[in-house]
């Protein structure tokens, strides 16, 4: 692409694209969209084909697979024509790719329909719903996610269990080293990379800690808007992979990768504010907690166990939360205690917040965003009273055990799936039990080697 074709749009990118670019020709455009699982899909092409004021297609099947690829016939007209939906490139998304070759670049873009309306089922779009029943209140939700992940060898069988990665000493990973800095060490040219590449694209890290699992590292990031951040974890998610990649290693956000290590969790923070003052409605002009506060609180109550298909998606998810290592199993809330599903960290009445820390880092980062959001939006607009704070160790559990159980409580909770969108919720669940009825037609290998000779 010259500069004269480029000139205009190339201009108004994030100061961060600029610098990586650095005036060199660019070389490739990444036009992408989080699907369902929040992984990238959409189209490349020579830098000189795009143009913000182009028209880009996909196919709205995308939306109708499982997280095998499987395609899922559901009760929708005219399913499998296939109609195109159009991209909309979000410009204040531009990044580098940075681990490309030549000077390539990612936009994430909306989608709408042929006749311009934000197309329902998008996970983009249900988060910008949840966010637009905010506003209309008058409120602005600040979040702040903690994404947790493992290092481990590539695991190219499938039938092999998962490990570790080996760091400079040549060791595998100990876990139970949480907050280690050693441990951070030990796998130090990945996160450099990870620091490079999000340097490349102007993503902010806040900190970088070692969890308590072996080769388990949490990224928290800074606070902000929600749909900034749900973008951010996005981005991050696929910088992980290949920053590790480049070191001949996998990065996994599966929830429960290792069974005898803790599970991987994304811990969303937050807050809300008042769009006229920016103040944090969480406390009064002297400090105190809100009703709001409370509120807030008892929506997460009540409508957490709702939205657990979108806060764990997967069987696997269910692993973490099954009540044997660190993950919460309830949705009590206290301050400063990490036994409770709900947890108001220690802070000032300005950064007053509420943590969930139910949600699993294999989440669609929108999705997860937005439901955890909604329950918190129901809470105050129903004035919904929290149970009394927790005073002491929790351990008992509350949380749906399976998937299946999940999704029966998901799809009976009238109330909490108008707020993200009846549409979008019916193509959620009818996808999410496709996936369930897969699964259950495989054979584990724990089947074949208790049961085959001596059941």
């Amino acid at each position: 692409m010259s500069n004269a074709s480029a000139k205009g749009w190339l201009d108004n990118v994030p100061d961060a694209f600029k610098t990586y670019r650095n005036n060199r020709q660019l070389d490739e455009v990444e036009c992408i969209i989080p699907d369902l699982a929040g992984m990238s899909r959409g189209k490349a092409m020579p830098a000189y084909k795009f143009s913000p004021d182009e028209t880009f297609f996909l196919p709205i099947s995308l939306f109708y697979q499982t997280i095998s690829g499987e395609y899922v016939d559901m009760d929708i007209e005219n399913q499998w024509l296939e109609k195109d939906i159009v991209l909309r490139p979000d410009m204040g998304t531009v990044t580098a790719v940075p681990w490309a070759e030549d000077p390539t670049m990612q936009v994430i873009n909306d989608l709408e329909t042929r006749d311009g309306t934000p197309l329902p089922i998008a996970p983009r779009n249900v988060l910008k719903h949840v966010l637009k029943l905010y506003a209309d209140q008058g409120w602005r939700p600040v979040v702040a996610p903690e994404l947790e992940f493992y290092l481990t060898t590539p695991n190219t069988d499938p039938t092999d269990d998962i490990e570790p990665m080996t760091g400079r000493t040549g060791r595998k990973g100990a876990g139970r080293q949480a907050f280690s800095m050693v441990a951070v060490d030990e796998y130090g040219e990945v996160i450099d990379k990870i620091y490079d590449y999000a340097d490349a694209q102007g993503l902010l890290i806040d900190t970088v800690i070692q969890e308590g699992g072996a080769g388990q590292i949490e990224i928290n990031l800074m606070h902000g808007d929600p749909l900034a951040l749900a973008d951010q974890v996005f981005y991050f998610k696929r910088t992980i992979r290949e920053a590790a990649l480049k070191y001949g290693v996998f990065a996994t956000f599966m929830a429960k990768p290792m069974r005898d290590e803790p599970g991987s969790a994304m811990h969303i923070h937050q807050s809300i504010e008042d769009i006229k003052t920016g103040e944090n409605i969480f406390s009064d002009k002297d400090g105190k907690p809100t009703d709001a506060f409370y509120h807030f609180i008892g929506g997460s109550q009540k409508h957490i166990q709702s939205a657990m298909p979108l806060l764990a998606p997967y069987v696997n998810s269910y692993r973490r939360i099954s009540g044997q290592m660190s993950a919460p199993t309830n949705l009590e809330w206290a301050e400063d205690n990490r036994t409770t599903g709900i947890r108001v960290p220690n802070s000032g009445p300005k950064a007053r917040r509420v943590e969930n820390r139910v949600t699993g880092s294999d989440t669609n980062p929108y999705l997860s965003i937005a439901a955890s959001l909604a329950a918190g939006y129901l809470g105050m607009m129903n004035k919904i009273e929290p149970r009394p704070e927790a005073k002491k160790e929790v351990y008992k559990s509350e949380l749906p055990y399976s998937l299946n159980s999940a999704l029966r409580q998901f799809d009976m909770a009238t109330e909490y799936r108008a707020v993200l969108g009846e549409e979008f919720c019916k193509l959620y669940s009818d996808i999410k039990h496709a996936e369930l009825d897969e699964y259950q037609r495989e054979i584990s290998p724990w089947e074949r080697e208790h049961l085959l000779l001596q059941a």
